[in-house]
């Protein structure tokens, strides 16, 4: 039986990617950060599901659970490694805080590459093990490509992510280990509807309060209407045993959307972004 391991699989993406996979007959290591999520989910999985308690900023936590996996596979090489948990920050760029932007990348762009650098032996790049390589698949974010109003942070570290799995993959390839982007628009999970929970009262005395409230509406609304999580649960199933996957997979709600922010000119974009949210000229 194949076995791969997916970060953040308490909600969401994780969780979708981890019920395909082992509807398909893979079993799946899933990350999550306290004991409870881990019973929870692994009631609703199955057998076929082993929780791994890690935050993906704790590398002596990630080390752990990359040992525990090793002794799981007994000399087996490991079919897949899904980097998915992270969070969004938000907030205007120039009233934010630093630490703020910090957590942001380390989260989801710190937390990606340890996790790849713990597992990545298991994957192939350690020569005793046998079975064919596996397969890195980062969960991206239209954000890899577009930086929105207000979601900076996210935007940079999805960029950066981006750009770092490019340098990987093409390291990985003497040990035949891939590394496949998936850049989703809007799914339909929790992340999105924290939007609610978005505290915008801290920047009420700047220019943006408006526009911050025009935000928060889009981004409910966004979640409402995105893609469901099970697309992307059956996406990343395709890309971990597709002959020839692609390197980088976009999926959004709105194909119109993504093909005017691909290829209108960047200005006409700026206006379209400012005429929704409010951001007029002061």
């Amino acid at each position: 039986m194949k076995s791969v391991v997916i970060t953040g699989v308490s909600t969401g993406i994780g969780h979708a990617a981890a019920e395909t996979l082992i509807r398909n007959g893979v079993h799946v290591f899933g990350s999550v950060r306290k004991k409870a999520d881990a019973d929870r989910v692994k009631n609703e999985l199955g057998p076929f599901f082993t929780p791994l308690i890690f935050d993906v900023t704790d590398e002596a936590a990630i080390r752990r659970a990359a040992d525990e996996v090793r002794k799981e596979l007994n000399g087996q090489k490991l079919a897949g490694l899904v980097n998915n948990a992270g969070i969004a920050v938000a907030g205007p760029l120039l009233h934010m805080p630093p630490d703020e932007l910090r957590h942001q990348m380390e989260v989801n762009l710190i937390g990606p590459m340890m996790v790849s650098q713990a597992f990545g032996p298991l994957l192939g790049a350690d020569p005793s093990l046998k079975g064919p390589p596996g397969r890195i698949v980062m969960i991206s974010s239209v954000a890899g490509e577009n930086g929105q109003p207000f979601m900076g942070p996210y935007a940079a570290s999805k960029h950066a992510l981006e750009g770092l799995s490019e340098s990987l993959r093409r390291e990985l390839i003497p040990f035949g280990i891939d590394v496949i982007v998936i850049g989703p628009g809007a799914v339909k999970t929790p992340i999105w509807d924290k939007a609610n929970d978005l505290d915008i009262s801290r920047y009420a005395n700047t220019p943006y309060a408006k526009a911050l409230g025009n935000l928060k509406s889009y981004m409910l609304k966004a979640g409402a209407n995105g893609v469901a999580a099970s697309r992307l649960g059956d996406l990343i199933h395709h890309v971990l045993t597709a002959d020839k996957p692609k390197t980088r997979y976009r999926i959004v709600p709105s194909a119109l959307e993504s093909f005017m922010l691909r290829t209108l000119p960047k200005r006409t974009v700026d206006r379209l972004i400012a005429r929704r949210l409010g951001l007029s000229k002061i």
